[in-house]
């Protein structure tokens, strides 16, 4: 089952539309009543999170931290984020 929503309701109304996405729902999102997205839960991957942590450590998007498997960190952090960010925003 799916429900549709136009772009403007989906970001207005946009925690209930994830409540629907989390209750195994699919919703469509609309433009001038034509479908353009669909928002859907997310199956589970066959690669898991091991899988998924070695894969990003090999691409140097995690660094393994000392210790065990749970220790990673994010090799992209620069400081001055929020700067940048306000900087953009005019």
């Amino acid at each position: 089952m799916s429900t549709a929503y136009s772009i403007y309701e989906a970001k207005a109304k946009f925690s209930e539309v994830m409540r629907k996405v989390r209750g195994g729902q699919r919703v469509v999102v609309t433009y001038h009543g034509e479908p353009v997205a669909e928002i859907m839960p997310v199956g589970p991957t066959a690669e898991g999170v091991r899988g998924r942590a070695a894969r990003l450590a090999s691409t140097g998007e995690l660094i393994r931290g000392s210790g065990d498997f749970k220790t990673f960190t994010a090799a992209g952090r620069r400081p001055g984020g929020l700067r940048r960010f306000l900087d953009d925003r005019g």
